[in-house]
């Protein structure tokens, strides 16, 4: 098995891409080893200068600490992720660790749709994710995960991107920010 690696606009983060399925059932962000069981999660939590794992669909985005080299860490990863499929393993995650939102409002289901369909992608391709945590008074809070946390042009690309967007669509929005 052949993994690629993607640099994404976070110097800290890099997306590797086995060519299999990792997620199979939606994104999903791990900071502490201890949060998970999986095996390949928590190897790769285990490794010198390694913060957080976001999973999405078919890539694995690592983040690491300001001071560490990718180049000490890029091939302990690329090997765990060969090991853990060679064994058989089909996916890394087969169940939906996180509540989804339910009770929305009309406008919050609007703006939820308005991620999920228009802004998500974008952002996956980049190894994050965008998820909609509250409106109130025209502000709409998201929550980034994997490569878009802590990246330095992520304000750009949620007041640029993000607000413009959901703002073109929805005049009840007037400002989007990151919690």
């Amino acid at each position: 098995m052949y993994v690629q690696t993607e640099v994404t606009p976070n110097p800290n983060s890099l997306k590797f891409l086995p060519g299999k399925k990792v997620s199979n059932s939606g994104p999903y962000e791990i900071l502490n080893k201890e949060d998970i069981k999986n095996e390949l999660v928590r190897n790769i939590l285990t490794v010198d200068g390694v913060e957080s794992i976001f999973l999405g669909e078919d890539f694995i985005s690592v983040n690491k600490s300001n001071n560490s080299k990718w180049e000490e860490i890029k091939h302990i990863v690329i090997s765990l992720i060969n090991d853990f499929y060679a064994d058989g393993n089909e996916f890394v995650i087969d169940q939906n660790l996180e509540v989804e939102n339910s009770n929305l409002s009309e406008i919050e289901e609007k703006i939820v749709k308005i991620l999920e369909q228009k802004i998500r992608p974008a952002v996956a391709r980049d190894g994050g994710d965008i998820k909609f945590k509250e409106f109130k008074d025209g502000v709409v809070k998201v929550q980034l995960h994997g490569s878009c946390s802590g990246c330095p042009s992520s304000t750009m690309t949620l007041k640029q991107g993000v607000q413009n967007l959901l703002c073109h669509y929805l005049p009840e929005v007037k400002e989007v920010v990151a919690i």
